[in-house]
């Protein structure tokens, strides 16, 4: 029975150890090093090659084209100085590791440069949804870099190259975030250009480690120096180097899922404990802090009472909702923060909702049905003096014997003025993301 048992096991290990074998098929490990060297230089061909791709991805995204920007991604040569610097921090070689970070360097400021004359340049000054999308990075992103410098790395380090690289091109997307953090620097928002920077960072970082870790895992020769006592010193470069790079990371990491989770749970606790027959939430924001999270809710209808709410509260627990503050506006507060317009539009979408079987006779009402869109974090970015916004599909019914009309309900709060013209601008960009035959926009 025993000898059965590790037979079996023998069986298991040979089938893994040779299905997930990374040496088989690796290439030469000198013509591995002399490619990624050579891409990691920006001279030439490369540079021009930069430049337009450059060129190609602002245009895209000027035209909210993502065929034209998985183009620009596909011709961009901007992997090559990131695969340098994992390659060297693996290999010991701190000659490599400056050369990468030298040629990155270089290369992200020409990028922003040339971002920033194309846009500046440009007659279209409207930020569509593909430049921001490239604003407000998340968890996601930071999965797309790591798995995509991994498959990078595996298929740089084969003797024959596949179709893997250029799907890493597109997949980790290095291009756009550059063509946004100029386009920042050309409309004057420093918004757009943080978030577009962070994005960068978080994709160059992670591709540098996921190399690093595969050279390591792949056994490249290490460089050791005649003088020890350089050697020495460059060895503590390369582990200073590693911990400033892995160590940010991993924090960045953390924040970024632990924010995700805590707005998830923080969604499935307010649709699971406000149900109620004559109360309604009608605006939710979510403010995630390292010094404590909180919920902020206004509610409409039958006001709740206080010993209501503390037993909801009570509930946070159970959501994984720790060291978050519910905040509740209800009565006398929430009437400082809506207006008959919002609350008619909450009632109309109630009803409509329950009585789908009459909507389903009518075409055009059947719209209500259609799902409207997160575009919290594209209102964000594109107007941070938002406060808060309601959307509602809603049905106007005329006095007359004309059909019932269906449109998209916007209402908007901003600190500060909002002219005509920005108006009508936002009115269009929200017509034409929320994919909507008409829009009416109010704010308050």
């Amino acid at each position: 029975m025993h000898k059965e048992q590790n037979r079996f096991f023998r069986i298991i290990r040979i089938f893994f150890s040779r299905r997930f074998n990374l040496h088989v098929d690796k290439a030469d490990e000198d013509d591995v090093i002399l490619s990624i060297r050579k891409n990691t230089d920006f001279v030439g061909p490369n540079l021009w090659t930069l430049i337009f791709a450059i060129f190609i991805a602002s245009i895209g995204l000027n035209v909210n084209s993502t065929a034209v920007i998985i183009g620009a991604m596909l011709i961009s040569p901007l992997m090559g100085p990131i695969m340098g610097i994992g390659l060297g921090l693996g290999t010991n070689d701190f000659e490599l590791i400056k050369k990468g970070a030298r040629n990155l360097l270089i290369a992200t400021i020409i990028s922003i440069a040339t971002s920033s004359l194309y846009f500046w340049l440009t007659p279209l000054h409207d930020a569509q949804s593909e430049l921001l999308a490239r604003t407000t990075p998340s968890v996601w992103d930071v999965f797309i870099a790591f798995f995509g410098g991994l498959a990078g790395i595996v298929a740089g380090t084969r003797k024959e190259k596949s179709n893997v690289i250029p799907g890493v091109a597109i997949a980790t997307a290095l291009m756009p975030p550059l063509c946004t953090a100029g386009y920042g620097i050309a409309s004057g928002n420093i918004y757009y250009f943080l978030g577009a920077i962070y994005l960068y960072s978080i994709n160059t970082v992670f591709i540098g480690i996921s190399t690093f870790l595969i050279v390591r895992f792949l056994k490249f020769k290490v460089k050791h120096f005649e003088n020890k006592r350089y050697e020495k010193k460059v060895s503590r470069y390369i582990i200073a180097i590693i911990t400033i790079t892995i160590l940010p990371s991993i924090y960045l990491a953390y924040r970024i899922v632990d924010k995700s989770i805590f707005e998830n749970n923080a969604r499935a606790f307010i649709t699971e404990q406000f149900r109620f027959k004559n109360t309604q939430v009608v605006n939710r924001t979510f403010k995630y802090s390292s010094k404590g999270n909180e919920i902020d809710l206004l509610l409409i209808g039958y006001e709740l009472p206080d010993r209501t709410i503390d037993s909801i509260r009570k509930n946070l627990k159970n959501y994984k909702l720790f060291n978050t503050r519910l905040l509740v506006r209800q009565g006398l507060n929430a009437k400082q923060e809506i207006d008959f317009t919002q609350i008619k539009a909450s009632i109309l979408e109630d009803v409509f909702r329950k009585d789908s079987a009459s909507l389903a006779v009518d075409n055009r009402e059947n719209k209500l049905a259609i799902p409207i869109p997160d575009i919290h974090q594209e209102l964000k970015a594109l107007y941070p003096s938002l406060q808060k916004y309601s959307i509602y599909n809603v049905v106007e019914r005329r006095t007359d014997t004309l059909p019932a009309d269906t449109l998209t309900q916007v209402i908007a709060d901003f600190t500060g003025p909002f002219s005509p013209a920005e108006r009508i601008k936002m009115r269009e960009w929200l017509k034409s993301r929320l994919k909507a035959d008409s829009v009416k926009l109010i704010i308050q």
